[in-house]
């Protein structure tokens, strides 16, 4: 058994290449094979959020603390709250961060294929992002 103490947790910020403002990544890890699962702890100030990106096993996201949004490609912008735990899909183009007026943090778990567990892409622009959720679907 390995245990990690919660004071040995290391927190880097979040690269600006990967994330829009402020983003820090706390525990991070990726066990070994034979399994493929990795995650960390990802916290987001108000506004910040993630590039685009993909999983290629997909990514579940368990939301311990404040309100947050996420997008699938082509699809509506969905609002999140803690307690909610959400999955996307394998190789779903998608983003999620905190709302403009409210931190978010998740714990993010996803598994490696082919030595990788996520594939970057392009920055969310502020007008996608300010596009915010549907009335119908906050």
């Amino acid at each position: 058994m390995d245990i990690t103490r919660k004071a040995d947790l290391k927190t880097t910020d979040g690269p600006a290449d990967f994330f829009t403002g402020k983003v820090t990544i706390t525990g991070q890890f990726q066990r070994p094979a034979p399994s493929r699962v990795g995650g960390a702890i990802v916290h987001f100030e108000p506004g910040a959020r993630t590039a685009w990106h993909k999983h290629p096993a997909g990514q579940t996201l368990i939301v311990t603390e404040g309100v947050g949004w996420t997008q699938l490609e082509d699809g509506p912008v969905f609002e999140f709250y803690a307690g909610d735990v959400l999955w996307c899909p394998a190789d779903h183009k998608h983003w999620h961060g905190a709302t403009p007026h409210a931190a978010m943090t998740h714990i993010a778990i996803q598994e490696s294929v082919g030595g990788s567990p996520v594939t970057w892409l392009e920055q969310v622009s502020d007008e996608e992002y300010l596009a915010g959720p549907q009335k119908d679907d906050a």
